[in-house]
C-alpha cells in the first residue's frame, strides 16, 4: 500500500479553504474511487488526468486507486483540483518523490493534451495558501500575475504537466514568477463631454464625495446615462486592501480584466433590465457566483431603465444596499460577499418617454402613476439623491460659452470632501458620510436645530421617514464637506432636502 498527499483550494465565496489531497494506491482491480463530495467537475477530473498524464509522458497507474479530498464534509467544485490530483497519483505511484509535494499547493485546470489551463479564484486561493503556511504554490501561467500579487508565497508558474512533473522530480526547477508593474487602467469618460445639466452634475459630484444612491429621472437624451458612466471617474482609486477585495470579488467570477491583475480603479456595472435575480445578486445551480451587485463592489452598479426591471428583482437589492455584503443560501452550503456598492437608478418620467418631455407626453395621469409605482417605497427610500433632469436646452447644447467642468477638475473637490469626512470620521471605522449609523449621526455628529427646521417640517407632514430624515443629514454633512464648512447650516439641509423630495414632488 502506498500513500501521497498534496495540497489544492476550494472555494466558498470569495474566501479559500485548503483542501488536503490524499491518494491511496492498493493491488486489485484498477479503479479510481473519488471521495469527499465532489461535484461533477472534480467526478470529471479523473478522465482528464488520465489522459493528461498519457499526454505528458508518464504512465498512469493500472491499481485500485483512492483518492480522497479532506475536509470530507465540504463540498468541493470545480477544475482547479486537476492538477493537485495528477501530482498525488504521481507520486503515490513512485513517478516522482512523495516528499516534493507534501506542502506543496497545487491549482490549475488540466487540458488532455497536458497543458495546464486558467481557472477562476485564483487571487483568493493563493490567500488561503498564504494564511495556512504554505511556502509554494504552482499556479497556471495565465494566473501567474494575479497570484503574485499575494505577498510571503512563492508562486511557480506552469504551462504543462510535463513542467511540473520535471520540477517534482527534480530535472528542471520551475522558476519563482516575479510580477511586472500593474498596467494603468483605461482613462474613464470625461463628464466634460456633458452638456448643460447643472443639477445633474451637481448631484454626481455629492453622490461621489459621500457615497450616496443617485436616482436620475429624465427624457431620452437628457443625459442619464452619460452623467452614471461618469461616476465612477470621480470616485478615488482603490487603496490596497479594496483592491485585492474587488479583484477577488472578479477573479472568482471570471471576469477578470485581460493583462490587468489587479483591479485599481471603482467598476462600474450595467446590466440589462432582461437580468434575472441571480445575475444581479448572485448564486448559480453549481458554485455559487458573485452577481452585479457584488461584482460592483467599491464601485457603481447602474440600473438603466430601472421600472422596467422586474419589481422583486430590484427589491432584493434593499437589504444588500444596507448591510454592504450579501449571504447567498443553497442546500449545499452558503456563500458571501462583499457589496457595498453606489447604486445610480436611471428612469424616464413616463411610458411614452417623449423627447420633448411633459410637453409632448401622451400618458395620462393614471399611466405615469402607474409606471413610476415600479419602483418600491422602500427601495426608494434608500436613495438619498433623487434628481430630475429636464432636457437639454438649444442654448447648453449649441451656445454654451463656458466649457463644462474637467472629471479631473471635479474630482479634486470630491478628494478634498472626502479627506474632511474620513478626518472626522477617525476611529468610528466609517470611509464616507454615507455608511454613518443613525445613532451616531444624532449624538456624536449633531446639527444645529434651527438647521434642520426645513426637514423637521417635511418629517411632521409624512414627506420624510425617519430613514429618510437620517439621509438628508448624511447629505448635508456631504454638501458641507464640499463647501469647506465644519458643520451643515440651512442652505446644505435645504439643498439635501431638495435633492431628496424632487421626485416625490414631481
Amino acid at each position: 500500500m502506498t500513500l501521497a498527499r498534496t495540497w489544492s483550494v476550494g472555494l466558498a465565496g470569495v474566501h479559500g479553504a485548503m483542501v488536503e489531497v490524499e491518494v491511496d494506491m492498493a493491488n486489485g482491480v484498477p479503479h479510481v474511487a473519488l471521495v469527499g463530495l465532489p461535484d461533477a467537475v472534480v467526478r470529471q477530473s479523473v478522465d482528464r488526468v488520465r489522459a493528461a498524464v498519457a499526454n505528458a509522458g508518464a504512465s498512469f497507474p493500472q491499481r485500485r486507486i483512492t483518492i480522497g479530498l479532506s475536509p470530507a464534509s465540504m463540498p468541493k467544485q470545480g477544475s482547479g483540483f486537476d492538477l493537485a490530483l495528477a501530482a498525488a497519483v504521481l507520486a503515490a505511484s513512485g513517478t516522482v518523490p512523495t516528499e516534493s509535494v507534501d506542502r506543496l499547493v497545487l491549482l490549475g485546470e488540466l487540458g488532455l493534451d497536458g497543458s495546464v489551463r486558467a481557472i477562476r479564484g485564483v487571487l483568493p486561493a493563493v490567500l488561503a495558501a498564504a494564511r495556512a503556511g504554505h511556502p509554494q504554490v504552482v499556479v497556471p501561467k495565465a494566473n501567474a500575475d494575479e497570484a503574485a500579487l499575494v505577498e510571503g508565497v512563492e508562486v511557480l508558474a506552469a504551462a504543462s504537466l510535463t513542467q511540473v512533473l520535471a520540477h517534482l522530480a527534480g530535472r528542471t526547477r520551475l522558476a519563482a514568477h516575479a510580477r511586472g508593474p500593474v498596467p494603468d487602467p483605461p482613462l474613464p469618460p470625461d463628464l466634460g463631454d456633458v452638456v448643460g445639466q447643472a443639477t445633474g452634475r451637481r448631484a454626481v459630484e455629492v453622490a461621489a464625495a459621500g457615497g450616496h444612491h443617485l436616482f436620475l429621472a429624465g427624457p431620452p437624451g437628457a443625459g442619464k446615462t452619460m452623467l452614471a458612466e461618469r461616476l465612477p471617474g470621480l470616485l478615488p482609486p482603490l487603496d490596497e486592501q479594496a483592491a485585492l477585495e474587488v479583484t477577488a470579488i472578479h477573479s472568482v467570477a471570471g471576469t477578470l480584466p485581460a493583462g490587468a491583475p489587479l483591479v485599481t480603479r471603482p467598476t462600474f456595472e450595467a446590466p440589462h433590465h432582461s437580468a434575472s435575480m441571480a445575475s444581479l445578486i448572485g448564486g448559480g445551480s453549481g458554485q455559487i457566483r458573485p452577481g452585479a451587485v457584488c461584482r460592483a463592489h467599491r464601485g457603481v452598479l447602474f440600473l438603466d431603465e430601472a421600472p422596467e426591471f422586474p419589481r422583486a428583482v430590484l427589491d432584493t437589492l434593499r437589504q444588500p444596499l444596507e448591510r454592504g455584503q450579501i449571504t447567498i443560501h443553497r442546500a449545499a452550503g452558503s456563500a458571501t460577499f462583499p457589496c457595498r456598492a453606489q447604486l445610480v437608478l436611471a428612469a424616464n418620467p413616463c411610458p411614452c418617454a417623449s423627447a420633448a418631455g411633459d410637453t409632448a407626453c401622451t400618458c395620462s395621469p393614471l399611466e405615469r402613476r402607474r409606471y413610476g409605482s415600479r419602483l418600491s417605497g422602500p427601495l426608494l427610500d434608500r436613495i438619498d439623491l433623487r434628481v430630475d433632469l429636464p432636457p437639454v436646452t438649444r442654448a447648453a447644447w449649441l451656445d454654451a460659452v463656458a466649457e463644462p467642468e474637467t472629471t479631473a477638475q471635479v474630482a479634486r473637490r470630491v478628494a478634498v470632501a472626502r479627506e474632511a469626512a474620513a478626518e472626522r470620521l477617525a476611529g468610528a471605522g466609517i470611509a464616507v458620510n454615507s455608511q454613518i449609523p443613525g445613532r451616531l449621526l444624532r449624538e456624536r455628529w449633531t446639527v444645529p436645530r434651527p438647521s434642520l427646521r426645513l426637514a423637521e417640517r417635511a418629517l411632521e407632514r409624512g414627506a420624510l421617514s425617519v430613514r429618510g430624515f437620517d439621509r438628508v443629514l448624511r447629505v448635508a454633512w456631504t454638501l458641507a464637506d464640499l463647501a469647506g464648512r465644519t458643520i451643515p447650516g440651512p442652505d446644505e439641509v435645504a439643498e439635501a432636502l431638495g435633492m431628496r423630495l424632487q421626485r416625490a414632488a414631481a
